[in-house]
């Protein structure tokens, strides 16, 4: 590896972090578009096997990938790189919005508002190309189209949680069962030969240590750790999932309006959901805010960094089981729907409020996938374009 490559990472993750709005669903797309088709980081089969594997833990999802990903191109810097990048723009903001820096003006003004819509627009555009992209690479067969319309069919019907979760535990079942794509196995080709069998204990022993250990923490700060720690540990489904556990959790110290003013700044910044940990804990440390963010984030954020490092390396390994292989194409299946499903909730939705939203994502589309523009071009055309139309 490069000595240069985690300056590369973090600089690409910080540009990410800078223009993903649209929640996990669209942070998918845009790092496939990032670091499989413009930089060539990854090929596609290695994209797929480190995406299942952030679905099926606990933790943010999305960050999760960016820090495998990180960690594919520049180990361990890289990963921490890639994590920083990702987190540190909607880390600013929210910290701003906590300690009452500009970003609670963000509804009077109308230009900032035009622009936000105009990156809106543009995670409409990258999702709906993932989405095409992935359904041709992990949908080849009637199996696997079949769960990618039934998934997102389901949560077209019946969003939440639990159906996302049934969706996949049904296809990675379905498929297991058949083995199908264990022949080709799509996702675990050029599986490296040095790959570990094994998890890494150190690494599951820390996480377990720190589960266990952080409640017996007597400080306020320590306390503050050890609740966002275990909200991190237990979370499924990102972001939107993580609310009700960290009100279980420090629901007795915050109100309700507190957190749904952090929730609501959450989804309008972009980056990670998971940085309303960063409002969150400001708020719960006024007389050091900076210092109650930070615990906070991290906490939050750890435990899920902790169980992919211990579990990445003996995953490639697994995935050589024909069973487990088939499971996992029926997870990459199960995947695209999920796209699929958030190109209308809540990309679509929250991105095309007029004809002339639809007429721009179209022709963004355009010049994304026939002329091949940059996606920082088509960002500031849409910007610019949403302005002239504010």
């Amino acid at each position: 590896m490069r000595e240069e490559s985690v300056g590369q990472v973090f600089i690409q993750f910080l540009w990410l972090g800078c223009i993903s709005f649209g929640g996990p669903a669209a942070h998918i797309g845009y790092f496939q578009r990032a670091f499989v088709q413009r930089l060539g980081w990854l090929t596609q089969a290695e994209f797929a096997r480190l995406l299942a594997l952030c679905q099926l833990l606990p933790g943010p999802a999305s960050s999760q990938l960016g820090f495998a990903i990180g960690r594919h191109r520049a180990g361990l810097g890289g990963a921490l790189s890639a994590f920083l990048g990702f987190t540190l723009p909607s880390f600013l903001l929210l910290l701003a919005a906590a300690i009452g820096i500009g970003i609670g003006q963000l509804g009077s003004n109308l230009l900032l508002d035009a622009a936000l819509h105009g990156l809106k627009l543009l995670a409409l555009i990258v999702v709906a190309d993932a989405v095409l992209t992935m359904s041709r690479q992990f949908c080849a067969t009637g199996m696997t189209q079949g769960i990618m319309v039934v998934t997102a069919a389901a949560l077209w019907w019946q969003p939440g949680l639990l159906t996302q979760l049934l969706m996949l535990a049904g296809a990675a079942l379905i498929c297991a069962r058949s083995q199908c794509g264990a022949g080709s196995r799509p996702a675990s080709a050029e599986l490296p030969s040095a790959a570990s069998s094994q998890p890494h204990w150190p690494t599951l022993l820390l996480f377990g240590i720190l589960f266990i250990g952080l409640p017996l923490l007597g400080s306020p700060l320590g306390q503050l750790v050890a609740d966002f720690y275990r909200a991190g540990s237990l979370v499924f489904g990102g972001g939107h999932v993580v609310l009700p556990l960290l009100q279980e959790s420090v629901g007795h110290t915050l109100n309700e309006q507190q957190f749904l003013t952090g929730y609501s700044l959450a989804q309008l910044v972009p980056g990670p959901m998971f940085t309303l940990a960063t409002y969150l804990g400001a708020q719960l440390q006024p007389e050091m805010p900076l210092i109650g963010a930070l615990l906070a984030t991290m906490a939050l954020f750890v435990p899920g960094f902790l169980l992919l490092w211990a579990v990445g390396p003996c995953w490639q390994q697994w995935l050589a089981r024909p069973r487990l292989a088939g499971a996992v194409t029926g997870i990459n299946a199960a995947v695209v729907g999920l796209l699929l499903a958030a190109l209308y909730q809540p990309v679509w939705q929250s991105a095309v409020l007029a004809p002339t939203d639809l007429a721009l994502a179209a022709i963004g589309f355009y010049l994304l996938r026939v002329l091949k523009l940059p996606v920082p071009a088509i960002a500031a055309l849409l910007v610019m374009a949403a302005i002239l139309l504010a």
